[in-house]
């Protein structure tokens, strides 16, 4: 996924791909946060179990600047709800289980980008 973000120029904030060994993991998803205008969060068995990933939900949600600015995307059939009652009711979720190009493309229009094969 973030590949594919970045081909489509959509700047991405992906932890195994930034952060180096010698760095401050949690400083650097805290420097990460801080700086981004929007919070995608990718929904799957594994990210419920994160405490990382509950950590980074739990600030975005308590950042007005944030409202209407983070992006549930289903990846993989999980129970959202277990990580915040909001994301199964406040935010539109965007579905990538049955077709990968049609979740991309209703993910890229939230941002006005066309989305293209590459």
């Amino acid at each position: 996924m973030a590949n594919v973000l970045r081909e489509h120029k959509v700047p991405v904030w992906y932890a195994p791909t930034q952060l180096r060994r010698s760095q401050k993991w949690q400083d650097e998803i805290g420097h990460a946060l801080r700086r981004c205008d929007w919070f995608a969060i990718i929904l799957s068995a594994s990210a419920v179990r994160s405490i990382w990933v509950e950590r980074e939900l739990k600030y975005v949600l308590s950042k007005r600047r944030f409202h209407n600015r983070i992006v549930p995307i289903l990846y993989r059939n999980c129970n959202h709800e277990k990580l915040s009652w909001t994301l199964g009711s406040s935010y539109q979720m965007v579905d990538f289980r049955v077709d990968f190009d049609a979740g991309f493309r209703d993910l890229l229009r939230i941002w006005d980008v066309e989305y293209h094969k590459f």
